[in-house]
């Protein structure tokens, strides 16, 4: 069982600030398909991956990293500075 976690807009536009899902996902972007396949709301957020930042168990990581092991997959917008 992985942790997704959603933010910021990407709450907004799936619905849910987090779920708990089964995956054969072995990585990010294939977690993001996977996701995306399931209904339109979760395709809509997932679109753009460019406007998309993912963080495994609290680090930031990379679209092709592994899902091996990792209990938490975070997505958000980049972060602007101020």
């Amino acid at each position: 069982m992985i942790e997704v976690l959603y933010f910021a807009w990407v709450r907004e536009r799936i619905g849910l600030p987090r779920e708990r899902i089964e995956t054969g996902a072995a990585t990010v972007a294939d977690l993001m398909a996977e996701l995306s396949a399931r209904e339109p709301r979760y395709a809509a957020a997932f679109a753009d991956p460019s406007s998309l930042r993912v963080a495994l168990d609290q680090e930031l990581a990379d679209f092709d990293a592994p899902l091996a092991g990792v209990r938490e997959v975070a997505f958000f917008p980049p972060m602007t500075g101020g």
